[in-house]
């Protein structure tokens, strides 16, 4: 539920308001916009009567939610939530381009490629130090050893670090280390890590899970949301369909329902969304004109020898020609690219 306050409301009648629904047990969540105040209830409003708030002289407007999800409802925050990361906005008309390899593998190969995407314009540098595979054979990272790697790539490059976090044993690393924590699809649904995470204030960068429902994603920021942290960044990365030529179906049409349904900004990964590197390009200007706040791309100095998911993964050459043709697609649809 959320009631919608008239534009001369005063302080004292906001505060007398919010007191007596916190009295009733609920939770209490206030957004100011320009010439308008919501308050949304979080909790059990099933049997309260919406009618009693009608009473209150302050109130324009009663309305109820039908979305189990809140505080990443667009009713409860009807402007778009723009997430600073060092300096580089993230949403509400930025678009940010996070490039990197999917696995860091050695010093060497992270800071060089954190060069030349710097010199062909990223935002950020992204880089698994810990890779959860589908095989246990697989290579599953270099772990701390990867993390001290990226430092030194974002002091060579002064690039912020995106990665991604497998476990809350390691949390303390990457608050100290990464700029922004990425949540991996098969990690969406991991309540007590959503919730640890909820807890800090660092940047989530939140991945669509592998079959997860719209709803369900937006269940899992919820979960960090209701902690505390408003930093929450969505990622579309693609869904299992019956489709194998593709790796994922790379759901564009989930940049729409989101910016319909949340405040929260969106970025698509056309790299795992595909599986197919001479796709990556295309899908991501497509991302771009449908709205997207981002795109993640894979960059591999020598993708026939990446470790993991080299099929996927662009060349540094490749994505120094798809820079260009992105920033002329951000003019096109008046947003600013964030390097």
């Amino acid at each position: 539920m959320i009631l919608v306050l008239k534009p001369d409301a005063s302080e004292h009648l906001k505060n007398e308001l919010i007191n007596d629904i916190e009295e009733m047990g609920l939770g209490v969540h206030v957004s100011v916009g320009e010439g308008t105040t919501i308050i949304g209830l979080i909790g059990d409003t099933s049997k309260i009567n919406s009618y009693s708030f009608s009473s209150y002289e302050i109130v324009s407007n009663v309305l109820r939610v039908t979305e189990p999800f809140k505080r990443a409802n667009r009713m409860f925050e009807p402007d778009d939530t723009i997430v600073d990361v060092c300096g580089r906005k993230i949403g509400q008309g930025y678009f940010v381009v996070i490039a990197g390899p999917c696995s860091v593998e050695s010093e060497e190969q992270i800071v060089e490629i954190a060069k030349q995407v710097k010199k062909a314009g990223a935002t950020f540098l992204r880089g698994g130090a810990y890779k959860p595979r589908t095989s246990p054979y697989s290579f599953q990272g270099l772990g701390l050893e990867g993390l001290n790697y990226l430092k030194i790539a974002k002091q060579e490059t002064g690039l912020p670090i995106v990665s991604e976090i497998m476990s809350t044993d390691v949390l303390d690393r990457f608050m100290e280390d990464v700029d922004i924590i990425q949540v991996g699809a098969r990690n969406m649904q991991n309540f007590v890590l959503l919730r640890e995470l909820g807890r800090t204030r660092k940047p989530i960068l939140l991945k669509r899970g592998l079959s997860a429902t719209i709803e369900e994603w937006l269940m899992s920021a919820e979960y960090i949301l209701s902690e505390g942290n408003d930093n929450v960044i969505l990622c579309e990365r693609g869904i299992r369909t019956f489709e194998t030529f593709t790796r994922n179906t790379l759901d564009l049409s989930a940049v729409l329902a989101v910016k319909k349904l949340s405040h929260l900004p969106i970025i698509v990964d056309p790299s795992h969304g595909t599986g197919k590197a001479w796709m990556v390009g295309s899908m991501a200007k497509a991302a771009l004109t449908l709205g997207a706040d981002g795109v993640i791309i894979e960059v591999h100095n020598n993708p026939k020898y990446a470790l993991s998911d080299g099929e996927q993964s662009i060349t540094p050459d490749k994505y120094a020609q798809i820079l260009p043709v992105l920033k002329k697609y951000a003019e096109l649809e008046n947003k600013q690219l964030e390097v």
